[in-house]
């Protein structure tokens, strides 16, 4: 049976069914239930155990004991979201100093409450770790770099590689900026929701990191190589059939900052249907 209701708890209020993303949950005399020949199409998203306020039903995937309550209390305010995510910076310099692997899982399960089609949770991660194995990414990328400036100078020239070569000639890494840790995203290369869902989970990451006193920032150099470097593709040894989806760098940074800097107002279209009046908050 996919779904248990509790009958002392279940107060009948539906909302269970008016949730359901598959609209599968259908309101009967006894209470909620999934029909067998339904029970394939649930993604397992746990909407129906999330929404109850009874904690009346489980699932199969999972109990409302299971699931920890929502406190109410630590929801952000609009402010405090506002400081939050304006206050984020990627992080360029790093401490010589390893993130502890228990906090890297710490920050890995907080990505992977990032939403994804279907509830199909495909990203996968490969997180590499000490400066011997981050260098050596690093000189991969700079390889493909250099078959660039053969292959495609144009490309080259307009990215201008030249000057993250240059760097790494006299001992500076500009391509991973001296992380401590690479962390991978890969997903099955066929997978249609993987490449969304790999930019937000990793977006997740990055403000999830914040909180563990963590800096990250985007490898935007290494995510364009490993698309299509073969040298690298091989060094990283992915399972068979998958991809990269991007990576970010992440360390203890080495700066705090005390400002935050200004960017430029939204750029909004508004468009309405004929029976609309105004523009939303006129």
């Amino acid at each position: 049976m996919l779904i248990r209701i509790d009958p002392e708890k279940c107060t009948r209020c539906g909302a269970c069914v008016a949730d359901c993303p598959i609209r599968i949950v259908r309101m009967t005399e006894p209470g909620p239930m999934v029909a067998e020949d339904d029970a394939p199409l649930c993604i397992a998203c746990g909407h129906c155990v999330a929404v109850c306020p009874e904690a009346a039903l489980d699932h199969a995937a999972m109990t409302a004991a299971t699931c920890p309550p929502v406190d109410r209390g630590e929801a952000f305010t609009p402010e405090q979201a506002a400081q939050f995510l304006r206050a984020r910076r990627s992080i360029r310099q790093y401490r010589e100093r390893s993130v502890e692997p228990e906090v890297l899982v710490r920050l890995l399960r907080l990505a992977s409450w990032a939403p994804s089609g279907h509830n199909s949770q495909p990203v996968e991660w490969l997180v590499l770790s000490g400066p011997s194995e981050v260098r050596r990414m690093s000189g991969l990328v700079a390889d493909w770099m250099r078959w660039l400036e053969t292959a495609h100078p144009e490309t080259f020239r307009l990215l201008h590689l030249d000057r993250v070569l240059g760097a790494a000639a006299r001992g500076e890494d500009r391509i991973l900026r001296g992380a401590p840790h690479l962390i991978v995203a890969h997903a099955p290369k066929d997978s249609r929701v993987a490449p969304a869902a790999a930019i937000t989970a990793l977006a997740y990451l990055e403000l999830a990191a914040t909180s563990l006193d963590l800096g990250t920032c985007w490898a935007g150099y290494f995510s364009a190589a490993a698309a299509v470097f073969t040298p690298l593709q091989e060094a990283l040894a992915l399972p068979d059939g998958h991809g990269t989806l991007g990576a970010a760098m992440v360390g203890y940074p080495v700066v705090r900052y005390s400002r935050i800097p200004l960017r430029r107002e939204p750029r909004i279209s508004w468009r309405h249907g004929h029976s609309d009046r105004g523009a939303p908050g006129a």
